[in-house]
């Protein structure tokens, strides 16, 4: 921990960093492109260099490099003023709990100091030392360049190193509809209509599809799950938690090589078995999810039977084509959705669920076949409406 605080306050030094709290030290979140590791604790390449030759590395920006023309658009928080806000990180104020640490709902003051508060989601690193600040350093890295609608955006951060300990914390918006995972998959939550599945299913595909393609340089979220898409007040889908999130291939390369990390059931099968992180890693996660939109089930589940607990060898036997697909479509939907779009989506998700990562849609693609699939699906229920207006004039009038 101590190799990892040195090179930061070297760094500190060639410029003036802000006081993140009274009395304690700062710490810079700049560092070098090359000793940074995007990765979790659990990934056994930290440490190691992604797969990209000098040469090629010297035409195009790192996310580090690109993060320090940025950094000024992240507020720097004191670690006294986030725990008053949460207050002392109470229990009544905890929303939520994963892998970085605690999170919790909180109002604070605009930067300005005018109008009203601002409701914020505060998470808090657990204490895990060295791996667990590059977990926080990649997040505030990446979410200092990355800004889209469809990504969930980070509003500040703080990094504190003191006689209480070492604090690393990261303020979001605030996130009011939870997660879609929640909604799949939680009964307590009201039913997500089908029009709203395809609505989130899209938003999802053009946030990946912009991390894909939509920078000058290509990442990698590698943690694309039901549980990180959260759900605005609208219900608009934002992809968060990049703690996993990896700068993609440069040119001539093909993969990035690194430990195998994620959650179980939305691996890609070609990345668990060789080590090589791709754009297509994504893409078959991609594919997991939309399964889980149609079915209203998780990729994994042992409280099934033994034959229906891996979602994708159950869909299997009811294929696309047949009249036995319809089997598969939630039955919290009552048959209130599209057959025709349903089927759509499930070719969509079985092109990016090919063994062959190379024969995966790029997530443009799938963005404009999600598209298509939400046309049909407007053209049937309009033209259903006409049809039943149209039987409605027909009948004879009642006295």
């Amino acid at each position: 921990m101590a190799a990892c605080f040195s090179l930061c306050r070297k760094k500190a030094k060639n410029r003036q960093e802000p006081s993140l709290a009274p009395g304690s030290a700062s710490v810079s979140v700049s560092a070098p492109p090359s000793t940074v590791t995007t990765s979790r604790s659990d990934d056994s390449a930290a440490g190691k260099h992604t797969s990209k030759s000098t040469a090629s590395t010297s035409s195009q920006r790192s996310i580090p490099a690109m993060y320090e023309e940025r950094a000024h658009n992240l507020r720097v928080f004191e670690f006294d003023e986030l725990r008053n806000v949460t207050n002392d990180f109470s229990r009544m104020n905890k929303i939520g709990e994963g892998g970085f640490g605690s999170v919790y709902k909180a109002y604070i003051k605009p930067l300005d100091g005018k109008g009203d508060r601002i409701a914020v989601a505060v998470k808090r690193l657990n204490q895990r030392g060295l791996q667990g600040h590059k977990q926080w350093l990649a997040e505030v890295q990446f979410l200092g360049v990355l800004e889209h609608p469809n990504l969930v955006k980070l509003i500040g951060y703080c990094a504190v190193d003191s006689e209480r300990g070492i604090q690393r914390l990261l303020v979001y918006e605030f996130m009011p509809n939870k997660s879609l995972e929640d909604h799949l998959f939680n009964r307590n939550y009201p039913t997500l209509s089908w029009n709203l599945r395809l609505q989130i299913a899209l938003g999802a595909a053009e946030g990946l599809a912009y991390l894909h393609e939509g920078l000058e340089v290509q990442v990698i979220y590698r943690d694309f799950k039901a549980s990180n898409v959260l759900l605005d007040k609208e219900f608009r889908p934002k992809l968060s938690d990049f703690g996993l999130a990896r700068e993609g291939p440069t040119s001539g390369l093909t993969h990035v090589s690194t430990g195998v990390v994620g959650t179980h059931g939305y691996a890609a099968p070609d990345y668990i078995e060789t080590g090589h992180l791709t754009v297509e890693s994504d893409v078959w996660s991609f594919g997991v999810v939309m399964y889980e939109i149609l079915t209203g089930r998780r990729a994994l589940d042992r409280n099934r039977p033994s034959n229906e607990q891996k979602l994708l060898e159950w869909v299997r036997q009811f294929p696309v084509d047949t009249w036995k697909f319809s089997v598969i479509i939630d039955p919290r939907l009552r048959s209130e959705y599209s057959l025709k779009a349903a089927r759509e989506v499930a070719k969509l998700a079985n092109s990016c669920l090919v063994k062959n990562r190379k024969d995966r849609p790029k997530m443009h693609e799938a963005v404009e076949r999600l598209k298509q699939a939400i046309q049909i699906s407007s053209t049937e229920a309009h033209s259903s409406t006409s049809n039943l207006d149209k039987q409605k004039r027909s009948e004879p009038s009642r006295r």
